[in-house]
């Protein structure tokens, strides 16, 4: 099989190409012929070695796939021909850039019928940020006031729709360009963070979700209710931030993405039930893999890139 992979770290032109065998499934994993891949903005931090999760190159990058079972020798989940889609092993290396991926079976579920494999591969990693955020972490329900800043990224439009499903009045920060792209997923009400101050735009926020950082963290303090909660997927460690946020009675949480089944299977729900879809921005062939990389570090993206395999 073909796997894209690099011996050092650096810009996008450090991914290259190369035949290596294929990956055997062990008990409880299966082999996956990969259709798609989406690419999320951490794969870009690693390769650049901004950010050592997987260690030192060479490696393989890449979790979010959709496919079709090759093997499936020892699980009773799945059989040879059945679409499936997923984030699997994350945090460790799933060597999702190629064309086979061994894949824990419970990492996995199946592909919505109404989604292509291009559109269930941009999901999996955005979506279970956004589910364990709202749903497991902050607990969203009907009535909420939620905040979304970047509503247009890939987290952020995903979890605009899963607020709206749990009944939540949304709110988002987006910039101008991208208020009827966000207005299309359900916002009440967009702020356009380029001219307006949202904290001066908004009070009385029951949740905030962050997938920006930096001071919008500490600033969103301001725009929640006493006893409100944020929960960010970029500054979860930052022992100030969550010690301020708790001497003024506010919860801060911290989301570390993981695999789920029990997610996976409720996000399958809400794109089955027409309530959630993952919008990509544009598709790149395999081989044009560093050119997809120039355009994720751009980070100017309207959800999410895929390479179809």
């Amino acid at each position: 099989m073909r796997v894209i992979t690099q011996q050092t770290l650096g810009g996008p032109e450090v991914l290259t190409i190369v035949d290596a065998p294929e990956p055997q499934p062990l008990p409880t994993e299966v082999l996956v012929r990969v259709k798609a891949i989406g690419l999320n903005p951490l794969e870009a931090r690693l390769r650049a070695g901004e950010f050592p999760l997987i260690g030192r190159p060479p490696f393989v990058l890449g979790w979010d796939i959709s496919g079709v079972v090759e093997e499936a020798p020892k699980t009773w989940q799945f059989k040879p021909g059945d679409e499936v889609f997923g984030m699997p092993l994350f945090p460790r290396a799933a060597n999702a850039y190629a064309e086979f991926v061994a894949a824990p079976a419970l990492h996995l579920a199946r592909k919505p019928a109404s989604l292509s494999h291009v559109e269930a591969s941009a999901l999996p990693v955005v979506g279970l940020t956004a589910w364990q955020g709202l749903v497991d972490i902050a607990g969203v329900k009907e009535g909420d006031r939620v905040l979304v800043h970047g509503g247009g990224g890939g987290v952020g439009h995903v979890a605009i729709q899963i607020a709206k499903a749990l009944g939540a009045y949304v709110i988002t920060t987006a910039g101008e360009g991208k208020r009827r792209f966000v207005e299309g997923f359900g916002a009440d009400e967009v702020i356009d963070y380029t001219a307006v101050d949202f904290t001066g735009a908004v009070r009385d926020v029951d949740v905030v979700l962050d997938t920006i950082g930096g001071d919008t963290v500490e600033r969103s303090l301001d725009v929640l209710r006493p006893g409100g909660h944020l929960v960010t997927a970029v500054a979860e460690e930052d022992s100030a931030l969550i010690a301020r946020y708790q001497a003024a009675g506010m919860r801060f949480s911290g989301i570390a993405v993981a695999p789920d089944p029990t997610a996976l299977r409720g996000l399958v729900e809400l794109v089955e039930q027409g309530r959630l879809r993952a919008h990509v921005h544009k598709t790149f062939p395999f081989d044009h893999v560093t050119d997809a990389h120039r355009l994720l570090d751009t980070g100017h993206l309207q959800g999410k890139l895929v390479l179809t395999v």
